[in-house]
């Protein structure tokens, strides 16, 4: 489907200033995950991946690779090495699972370590899912 590219660069600039309001309160990057389900999600990789800074953890739920074309010239390396975790429910009519698949892949692929994870549920969280996020976060910020 067409993606609206205004709407998802609106929304990469809104997450950046909230980032940079963290930053002024004495957050650093290193500090802070971006982390997002279904659209959130897709906003979470979209800015994690392009964000000029080293962030703690990136997290998309549910979600996919918003437009994945633009991704290798505008990638960062600040977050080559930051870990990224993504999960999907395989019953997810929503978003179809295989494009969480392929958003992973295509993060993989380009050398970042990513956790993927699947659940045998719909377009939700559940409470395993919840388990392995928690557990995810702790290793990242200690």
């Amino acid at each position: 489907a067409r993606q609206d590219e205004g709407g998802v660069r609106a929304s990469d600039e809104e997450s950046r200033a909230l980032i940079r309001r963290e930053n002024a309160r004495g957050v650093p990057a290193d500090r802070i995950v971006l982390a997002g389900f279904s659209q959130g999600g897709a906003m979470a990789l979209f800015t994690g991946l392009r964000y000029p800074e080293g962030l703690a953890g990136v997290m998309g739920l549910s979600c996919y690779m918003v437009l994945a074309p633009t991704l290798d010239a505008e990638r960062h390396p600040a977050n080559q090495h930051t870990p990224f975790f993504m999960a999907h429910g395989t019953d997810d009519p929503v978003v179809a699972m295989p494009l969480g698949k392929e958003s992973a892949d295509l993060i993989r692929a380009r050398d970042y370590p990513l956790e993927w994870r699947t659940y045998p549920i719909p377009h939700a969280v559940s409470p395993e899912e919840i388990a392995d996020i928690a557990a995810w976060l702790r290793a990242r910020l200690p």
